[in-house]
């Protein structure tokens, strides 16, 4: 079974989290990259085409963009140029078939920042990610490794959980659900998910274990309390603060 994840929450300046822009014309690639940048906490917005994938920067305001090099009206290329025109400082990474030297100089020279190539691996593109992002500037890594949603705190150095004030003991599995959902504040999270990112495994006819440990944690983080875990019935279960 592999370990869980380990690389730090990285936030913007503001205590935001970072905005990320996937463009690809693949639905199977913007879901699969939205998935895995929605858990490390980042917004992602997608957008299967150059012009939408501009209207969205405009509204968005992105600090990086994922950028595919053939797109079905413009091409990587001219969806840069026009993006540095009016986002100067977004960090923009590359996914493309296209190894060339001569492609990979053209898409720096144009105001590319890095540069994946397909078939690349889904940790690849994160680490590409963070690297362009903290290199620009733009992000800021927790300091405390702490998370907070309502008065639930985690201290993930510490691995230590409050609700209130009062001390919460959690087993390892417990308290690596507990953080995926924290860094998932009022997001709703699938069976398939949860089982992929706290247990690493292909999601099939184990959703009961997910409902054992959804119960675990329900017994210790709300017993006594206003409710926090909730089900979304046929979807998953989300977190949410004990006040709005």
């Amino acid at each position: 079974m592999d370990e869980p994840r380990t690389n730090p929450l990285l936030y913007r300046p503001d205590g935001e989290p970072v905005r990320v822009l996937v463009v690809d014309d693949e639905p199977d690639v913007t879901d699969v990259l939205a998935g895995v940048m929605g858990g490390e906490g980042w917004q992602v917005r997608t957008a299967a085409d150059g012009a939408s994938a501009l209207e969205a920067a405009r509204a968005f305001r992105p600090d990086a963009v994922v950028l595919d090099w053939m797109l079905p009206d413009l091409d990587g290329l001219q969806v840069l140029r026009a993006l540095r025109r009016e986002t100067p400082h977004v960090c923009v990474l590359f996914l493309t078939a296209r190894d060339a030297v001569e492609d990979r100089i053209a898409g720096i020279t144009a105001g590319g920042d890095d540069y994946v190539t397909k078939p690349y691996s889904l940790e690849e593109v994160l680490a590409r990610l963070r690297g362009l992002l903290r290199r620009a500037g733009m992000t800021a890594q927790a300091g405390t490794d702490r998370l907070t949603v309502g008065d639930l705190t985690m201290d993930e150095e510490a691995r230590e959980v409050r609700r209130a004030g009062v001390a919460v003991e959690l087993s390892r599995t417990e308290f690596e659900l507990l953080r995926f959902l924290m860094r998932n504040p009022r997001r709703v999270l699938s069976k398939a998910q949860i089982l992929d990112r706290v247990w690493a495994y292909d999601f099939g006819g184990r959703a009961h274990v997910v409902e054992l440990y959804i119960s675990y944690l329900r017994k210790k983080i709300d017993a006594g309390r206003t409710p926090m875990i909730h089900t979304v019935r046929g979807v998953g279960y989300v977190l949410k603060p004990d006040a709005p």
